[in-house]
């Protein structure tokens, strides 16, 4: 019994003392709670400052003696896995009769977005993918775009909407983003299927097509990704912020069909990297990135990333796709990408080129959660 009083007394005084301790408090409604801003008042555009573009690449002659990287061929590797996908849609429709479908909206006249929607175009008919197209003006305001959004989020014949970025500037990509339904958002963007690749544990219903595809040019190069140093220049909600994610997690995925397994182990054994990621405002991106073993680069700068940047013998994925002046060129102009290509062959052990890495890759990635969506909806395995 004196055990119980005691207890009850201890409580009332620490109850007591509470609420004195409270009343007691000098309140100061002028004086903000937290001295930290919101996180988006300390968004900072990236804006590289660099004169790479002065390069005078040495001839095939001086290089010929010296040893090349090896070439990490991305058009190869995705030409495999839209037959496999093809294969997929094949059984699909034999099986239950339907096919995947793919939905695409297209703002404006840009000549780059409309190239992408045409080779996205290509490669579901090759694969047997149904597709689906809304385009609309550059003038288009905001609820048109939504209209359309709403048309193929509400048709069960479509398992998969991506819209080509970038938008016109008087459109709100971010709002516009979040009306795809969580179910086709194949691109992986949708601010749930971020948190989820964020956190421990969660698996998102998609991965960013982009970054998923640099992990798959690894894996399939038999790149060791486990314990290695690796840094993501660049980040971007679409290529950076996610590569470095995936690089230092491992997707709790359920297991593949048995024609894969092989390749899965390796493939869920080979992440939890330790990774840098270094962008506009990094102070010595040149010092950081030379300790990488694995170096993706996102800026969008051509040029950027010199053979003095690169450790040797590390492994390059170039994410960058810059259209460069060329009057030599068939179109007036030719493709760039974030690396100094002449120079880091000759310290890298393996690199992607631009074009024909990482490009093919994402429209094979594009695919392959199109595929999973649809048999997620038709509950077909």
């Amino acid at each position: 019994m004196a055990t119980v009083w005691h207890q009850w007394l201890r409580k009332s005084i620490q109850s007591s003392s509470t609420l004195r301790a409270v009343h007691t408090l000098k309140v100061d409604p002028s004086q903000p709670m937290l001295k930290s801003p919101p996180l988006i008042s300390l968004d900072l555009p990236d804006v590289w400052t660099s004169n790479v573009m002065d390069f005078d690449p040495p001839s095939i002659g001086e290089c010929s003696n010296e040893r090349r990287a090896r070439v990490i061929d991305g058009k190869l590797m995705a030409e495999k896995i839209r037959a496999g996908i093809a294969g997929e849609v094949i059984r699909m429709k034999e099986s239950i009769g339907k096919v995947p479908g793919l939905a695409v909206i297209l703002v404006g006249h840009r000549r780059d977005s409309q190239t992408y929607v045409r080779n996205k175009r290509k490669a579901c008919e090759e694969a047997g993918i149904k597709f689906a197209m809304a385009i609309l003006p550059d003038s288009c305001t905001k609820d048109e775009v939504c209209e359309a959004l709403s048309s193929f989020n509400g048709n069960p014949s479509v398992h998969g909407i991506l819209v080509q970025l970038p938008l016109p500037d008087h459109l709100d990509e971010e709002k516009i983003l979040n009306l795809v339904s969580l179910e086709k958002d194949v691109d992986g963007f949708h601010p749930l299927n971020m948190g989820n690749l964020a956190m421990r544990g969660r698996e998102p219903l998609f991965i960013p097509c982009t970054p998923k595809g640099c992990i798959e040019l690894l894996v399939r190069s038999g790149v060791d990704i486990m314990s290695k140093k690796a840094v993501v220049i660049g980040r971007s909600n679409i290529v950076g912020l996610p590569a470095s994610l995936l690089l230092q997690a491992r997707p709790n995925i359920p297991s593949p069909p048995a024609s894969f397994r092989i390749h899965w182990k390796k493939f869920v054994q080979r992440h939890h990297a330790t990774v840098s990621t270094v962008h506009a405002l990094t102070s010595n991106p040149e010092q950081i990135t030379r300790e990488a073993d694995i170096v993706v680069t996102a800026a969008g700068v051509p040029n950027l990333v010199r053979g003095t940047w690169l450790k040797p013998g590390a492994v390059v994925i170039d994410v960058g796709t810059c259209p460069v002046e060329d009057p030599s060129s068939e179109h007036g102009y030719r493709l760039m990408g974030d690396v100094c290509y002449e120079e880091a062959v000759m310290v890298a052990s393996a690199i992607t080129p631009v074009p024909g890495g990482v490009g093919p890759m994402t429209i094979a990635m594009l695919l392959v959660n199109t595929l999973n969506s649809a048999k997620r909806a038709f509950n077909f395995h």
